[in-house]
């Protein structure tokens, strides 16, 4: 299992890198590895389906805030092809924005098919 779980947050951790990378076209190698044909990528901001569409995303989130990155914070925890992972979108000059959590669907492939991600912690009731 250690060997899956390793094969998985290595997937997690190339698609974080293609939202960290600073130049587009290595950030669309990271996605094109990481990700499935047509996965799609769902936000409270926007829904993207295919790589090219959320390399287009982070490419206006990236001429927002140069030198950003997300960097995952939370293993990887999955079952019946699920995970879910925190991560933080740490800015360029090294402030933190409010923690995240991406919930993903992993194809028989073994990369990302589908990604629902949301922004902050959750409120309590």
């Amino acid at each position: 299992m250690t060997d899956v779980n390793g094969a998985l947050e290595a997937l997690i951790d190339t698609y974080c890198a293609g939202w960290s990378d600073p130049d587009p076209v290595r950030r669309r190698k990271f996605l094109g590895e990481a990700l499935a044909e047509g996965a799609t990528y769902t936000d409270p901001t926007v829904h993207t389906a295919g790589i090219e569409e959320l390399a287009a995303h982070i490419d206006g989130v990236f001429a927002q805030q140069p030198g950003m990155r997300v960097i995952r914070v939370s293993q990887v925890d999955a079952h019946h092809e699920t995970a879910r992972f925190g991560w933080r979108l740490m800015l360029a000059d090294g402030t933190a924005l409010p923690d995240g959590v991406d919930f993903v669907e992993i194809s028989a492939e073994g990369r990302i098919r589908k990604i629902v991600g949301f922004f902050g912690a959750l409120s309590s009731s």
